[in-house]
């Protein structure tokens, strides 16, 4: 099945994870990087879904920090 939108590069969620491996001798799988990316995806997709959600409980017409600041400790609780 083709994936429709745009994800996370296989180098950029290596490069994120490295920069907080205490060892820097540990190593990534393909599989693990990709499972990460998928994970990373739904995150930032989830965010901007209950930030939307936010700004119209709030009648806005448009999504500002101010709701993404709102609906993340929620977020991060549920992740």
């Amino acid at each position: 099945m083709e994936e429709i939108g745009a994800g996370f590069r296989k180098e950029l969620v290596s490069k994120l994870l490295h920069l907080h491996f205490k060892d820097d001798k540990t190593k990534v799988s393909g599989d693990a990087l990709q499972l990460m990316a998928e994970l990373l995806k739904i995150f930032v997709v989830e965010a901007a879904i209950r930030s939307v959600r936010q700004a119209q409980a709030e009648d806005l017409a448009q999504v500002g920090v101010e709701q993404l600041e709102k609906v993340l400790p929620q977020l991060l609780l549920d992740f």
